[in-house]
């Protein structure tokens, strides 16, 4: 078997896309330490296992799995365009059910306080 010498590229630099150009939907940080702390107490509960974040031009989310094979238990969503209307932040269960939708991220999250209770219970 002869090996080949692999090619190199150097990427191509785009011409001056401005962020204009190419929205992307992001979480800042205090938003990003908000639930990343819930999902640190839901792991250490033994709950959750694996994350996934996506940044795409409509909305931010942060996907949360019981193994990292299966399908997302809950995402966390982020809609600016939303914003007026019922609130930018959302929780979705697996089945794309809506629990909770809200102007402010500490309010959406306080819908898993009921499932950290019953899992810290649990031990």
């Amino acid at each position: 078997m002869v090996e080949e010498p692999i090619e190199l590229h150097r990427a191509v630099k785009a011409p001056d896309l401005s962020p204009a150009v190419l929205p992307q939907i992001v979480f800042d940080r205090p938003e990003l330490n908000r639930i990343l702390n819930l999902y640190g107490r839901m792991v250490a509960a033994g709950e959750w296992r694996d994350y996934a974040l996506d940044f795409l031009e409509e909305v931010a989310v942060f996907s949360i799995f019981r193994r990292a094979s299966e399908i997302p238990l809950f995402r966390i969503e982020k809609r600016p365009s939303l914003r007026a209307k019922q609130g930018m932040y959302s929780v979705m269960a697996h089945g794309g059910v809506i629990l909770k939708r809200g102007h402010e991220l500490a309010q959406v999250l306080k819908v898993f306080d009921k499932k950290l209770l019953k899992a810290l219970k649990a031990e």
